[in-house]
């Protein structure tokens, strides 16, 4: 007997939307709260806390509704054999545009069309709900222009097509305007700071993220010796004094130090293989094919099956990535605190905390499954913790 693949897939599908549910509950509950951790009281305003609160639990709602609509959507795709079914059609459609429905390429792409369509859809109403309605109702959405939508569609679809070396350079200034760091104070300690930790720092650049967002962040791209530090413009305005900036950037340079990226690439690197490895083990498995209703085995229906056998071991590689990940965060607040800016990243974090109305409450349960960075309080109880080591 044939191993039921389809309906273990499912089955894990329903068992994961149940468990992650159960930890978006736990989370609500924490948002609900009506008062501050202790670590933030006095640091965090009251009507800050009530404007984050507001926006946390109005997302959080959102994304309930959103999910169980996504599962049941995804599950019945596969239970009802709706993607046997749509391969089958897009074959006829390609017969209908008179070319050659054996060619297996002219069938795929056919496939992936109507599958695009299908998905831009089914997924417009929550994506303009999130944005026109959410984002704007705590200040969030700066958007606007009658085709707002078809640009964020192509700018979507160019940002997944081309390779990250690409889009700073060529795409990034498209949608953006990218100015050099005027002559000034702020300038020079960046430029300080960069040389003493011998980063190549080529060019320093302001974009004007405010177009779109009032969420404030910086980053930096480049390779080898052409390295280039972005600031967003709400960083700027949203900060008191340029200490607090800099010390946001003594923490990215942390990450740079620190080797953080190397080590992400590497295992990104692993985990593709594992991924390759895995396809190329269970491409030939007929009995799999037929699960989920195939009677033949074209290779982007395989990459579709393959992504949901496989998906056990995703949740699991995200979960150890996440704990990777906030084992840097905390290595790189404690790197800028050595370099004498623990009082300034202290102050930064809570600015960037208040102005993006994040999550002040956090479930330990939550954060630890879904979040890449850690929350607010236990950052600062660390950055506190080395403090008195310190002394």
């Amino acid at each position: 007997m044939a191993f039921p693949f389809l309906e273990a897939v499912i089955g894990f599908m329903i068992l994961m939307y149940n468990f992650e549910t159960y930890l978006d509950f736990r989370q609500h509950a924490a948002l609900k709260l009506p008062t501050l951790p202790k670590t933030l009281e006095g640091v965090i305003s009251q009507e800050k806390f009530e404007k984050s609160r507001a926006y946390c639990l109005e997302r959080s709602n959102f994304h309930f509704v959103h999910d169980f609509v996504t599962l049941l959507m995804d599950s019945g795709i596969l239970f009802y054999r709706i993607l046997p079914w749509f391969w089958k059609k897009s074959g006829d459609f390609v017969v209908l545009a008179g070319l050659n429905a054996q060619n297996e390429i002219l069938h795929t792409l056919a496939f992936l069309a109507g599958m695009m369509i299908w998905e831009q859809i089914t997924d417009l109403p929550f994506s303009l709900y999130s944005t026109f309605v959410i984002e704007a109702r705590h200040g969030f959405n700066n958007k606007g222009g009658a085709y707002l939508v078809i640009y964020l569609w192509a700018f979507m679809l160019v940002l997944s097509l081309v390779m990250m070396t690409i889009y700073p350079i060529l795409i990034a200034p498209l949608f953006n305007k990218f100015t050099p760091l005027p002559e000034g104070q702020l300038r020079e300690k960046i430029e300080k700071l960069a040389s003493s930790l011998e980063f190549p720092l080529k060019k320093l650049f302001v974009v004007d993220g405010s177009i779109r967002s009032s969420h404030s962040n910086a980053y930096m791209y480049g390779f080898f010796k052409n390295k280039r530090i972005v600031l967003y413009d709400t960083l700027i305005q949203q900060c008191t004094n340029d200490e607090e900036i800099v010390a946001v950037l003594a923490h990215e340079l942390g990450h740079w130090k620190l080797n953080h990226s190397v080590y992400l690439f590497i295992s990104t690197q692993i985990r593709m293989l594992l991924h390759f490895g895995g396809y190329a083990l269970l491409r030939n498995s007929s009995s799999l094919f037929l699960s989920f209703g195939f009677d033949t085995q074209p290779v982007i229906i395989g990459l579709i099956i393959f992504q949901h056998t496989i998906t056990p071991i995703q949740h699991l590689v995200h979960f150890a990535r996440n704990l990777v990940s906030r084992a840097f965060e905390f290595q790189a607040d404690a790197f800028a605190k050595k370099l004498g800016y623990a009082s300034s990243l202290r102050a930064s974090l809570v600015r960037l905390q208040e102005e993006n109305l994040s999550a002040m409450n956090t479930d330990p349960w939550y954060s630890a499954y879904h979040y890449s960075h850690p929350p607010l309080v236990e950052r600062l109880a660390a950055i506190g913790e080395t403090d008195k080591k310190a002394d």
